[in-house]
């Protein structure tokens, strides 16, 4: 049997598995440039991406790579050199990525949000020598720590350096008014990246073991501390875009992908970029999350006959769902085909209305930065489960364990095989084996080993994350091992008190977290943040609420604090920051 190979036996195989995906498929030991190449020679005349108007093939992006790579190597960055991306979603990114992993440096992408010293932090982690930055976030987001960096080259772009599809005085004007936004580069050397693009393609050969050599390096998210560096291998790459074409249901040429999600994240940077290009389709990229509104009209008038397949978190696919007026955009009935609900729980309210609304198909997904990321997800083309992240993608694994247990060693709860344990009062923490399971931590060994270890002769991932398996092998969880909250002995999940909540009409969105308690009675007690409908502003109190809680759920799951704010607070992402509310929050200090 193939490395990667499942048994057939496994429970999610026989219940909801899709007809049209394969239980098991091989995964080619290629790098990501060799992987680029296939798809550009088969795909060539074809788009390749879509950004402010503008369009660009597969051949042409190609060649822009070949350039860039060149001009890379020229400027003395080799194999294992890692190159930072401080760029939102646009062409640069993408060829920038690609033209790095092409002369086997290594990418990493910056969050665009960060501030001065978070830009800092990833560069010392990440032992970046070469930056490419957007002019208008070098002056704020790096200049001033430039001279505590070890840069030895900056390049600068503006973000419609390539927009062809902005005439020369609109770019002008843009320029002028301050739509386009710019920046001053002052550091030295800095090349612009431009220029760069007019290098003679002269790629140098480069030999690596794809299953081994790094081609990006992805921040963690950071939710339990500061941000780690995945080390992610050509082979986690190419493989995650395999898995993931394979229950999308094959190559599509001429899909639209839409990349709201910003690139640098390892969410977008896998189901956008990559599968984007592993469809044979097209990335439709917005350099920050539209406004509804404006999103629902492009996707309403852009030419896009395959349709689309989008991912994002389920307050993107909430707001789509819940826009008053999407009569406006009769384009967008159907249009949207294939969408993911990932970063959080799917809830069947959005799930229903948002199908019921644009006739597309939406099932939840599961990843972690460390899994490259995508693990899971429903079934897209026929019954789907409810309340789970669905199935493992094809060559993944997984199982329930012990989480308080230091080693898998014990074996696993439940593995999907005869004699497993099913049921949430078989609760532990889900383990992930599969192709595009990183390779460490970056100098990092004791984290890499306590969450990447060894049962039945393979490498397992600690997810961190609770939950228990069902008989038909899918998998709902509770929440992070790190988020539960103990209530006088009493585990509760942060995740179902906020999705009780969220079934009270009143409530649009919640977040829940643990609080130490002021009478030191219970050990912690729960806090709800609570976001109301704008409808029933001013009709309904906290103590309602908290009294709704008490008569529908049990006595120590029900929150003992209710706070009403304007917005819960959201990463880039789109996912619930809950540490912010309660670090904030008088109790915690």
């Amino acid at each position: 049997m193939a490395k990667w190979h499942l048994d057939e036996n496994k429970a999610w195989f026989k219940k909801w598995w899709p007809e049209i995906a394969p239980k098991n498929i091989d995964f080619p030991e290629i790098s990501l440039g060799e992987f680029f190449e296939e798809q550009r020679k088969k795909y060539a005349a074809d788009n390749i991406m879509w950004f402010l108007e503008s369009w660009m093939t597969y051949e042409e992006a190609g060649k822009a790579m070949d350039s860039f790579a060149t001009a890379l190597h020229n400027l003395g960055i080799k194999q294992g050199d890692v190159v930072a991306l401080l760029l939102p979603n646009s062409f640069q990114y993408v060829i920038a990525f690609y033209a790095a992993a092409k002369i086997g440096a290594i990418p990493t992408g910056i969050n665009t949000t960060y501030k001065p010293l978070e830009v800092l932090h990833h560069l010392e982690i990440t032992e970046a020598k070469s930056l490419i930055v957007l002019d208008a976030l070098y002056g704020e987001s790096v200049k001033p720590i430039v001279d505590k960096t070890d840069l030895e080259l900056v390049i600068y772009t503006n973000v419609a350096d390539l927009a062809s599809g902005l005439s020369g005085a609109i770019k002008f004007i843009g320029r002028l008014i301050g739509k386009i936004p710019k920046g001053k580069v002052d550091f030295k050397p800095s090349y612009k990246f431009l220029e760069l693009l007019e290098t003679e393609p002269n790629l140098p050969q480069v030999k690596f073991d794809p299953t081994t050599h790094p081609a990006t390096y992805i921040m963690t998210g950071g939710t339990t501390g500061v941000p780690k560096a995945t080390v992610l291998t050509h082979f986690n790459l190419v493989s995650n875009v395999k898995q993931c074409v394979a229950i999308l249901g094959g190559e599509q040429p001429g899909l639209g992908d839409i990349g709201a999600l910003p690139l640098f994240h390892s969410f977008a940077m896998t189901a956008v970029m990559n599968v984007g290009i592993g469809m044979g389709g097209w990335m439709m990229l917005f350099p920050r999350p539209p406004p509804t509104e404006e999103f629902l009209k492009d996707i309403n008038e852009i030419d896009a006959p395959k349709g689309f397949a989008y991912t994002g978190a389920e307050i993107l696919f909430k707001r789509i769902a819940d826009f008053p007026h999407l009569e406006k955009f009769p384009g967008i009935m159907g249009k949207l085909k294939l969408n993911i609900s990932g970063a959080g729980p799917l809830h069947a309210p959005v799930r229903d209305a948002f199908e019921k609304n644009t006739g597309g198909r939406i099932v939840e997904g599961y990843g972690l930065s460390e899994a490259t990321p995508v693990v899971s997800a429903g079934n897209l083309f026929g019954e789907s489960p409810i309340g789970t992240i669905g199935m493992p993608l094809p060559g993944t694994d997984w199982g329930i364990w012990d989480a308080a247990a230091p080693t898998l060693d014990a074996g696993p709860i439940a593995i999907g095989l005869p004699g497993s344990k099913y049921g949430e009062e078989h609760s532990g923490e889900l383990c992930v084996y599969g192709p595009q399971v990183m390779k460490a931590y970056l100098n990092q060994p004791e984290e890499t080993a306590e969450t990447l270890q060894k049962w039945d002769g393979r490498i397992w991932l600690r997810t961190g994350d609770i939950g228990f398996m069902n008989e038909d092998g899918t998998v709902a969880l509770r929440d992070r091992k790190k988020q539960l909250i103990k209530v006088a002995g009493h585990s509760v999940f942060p995740t179902e008190v906020e999705t009780m909540l969220m079934k009270n009409e009143a409530v649009s969105e919640a977040a829940v977290a643990g609080l130490p308690d002021p009478e030191g009675k219970v050990g912690e007690i729960t806090k709800a943040w609570v976001t109301l409908k704008p409808e029933y502003k001013g009709k309904i109190t906290e103590e309602e609420l908290k009294a709704w809680t008490e008569e529908n759920m049990t006595r120590w799951k029900c929150p003992a604090l209710i706070e009403f704010i304007d917005e819960v607070p959201k990463n880039v992402l789109g996912k619930v920051q809950r540490r912010i509310l309660q670090e904030a929050d008088p109790l915690y200090k």
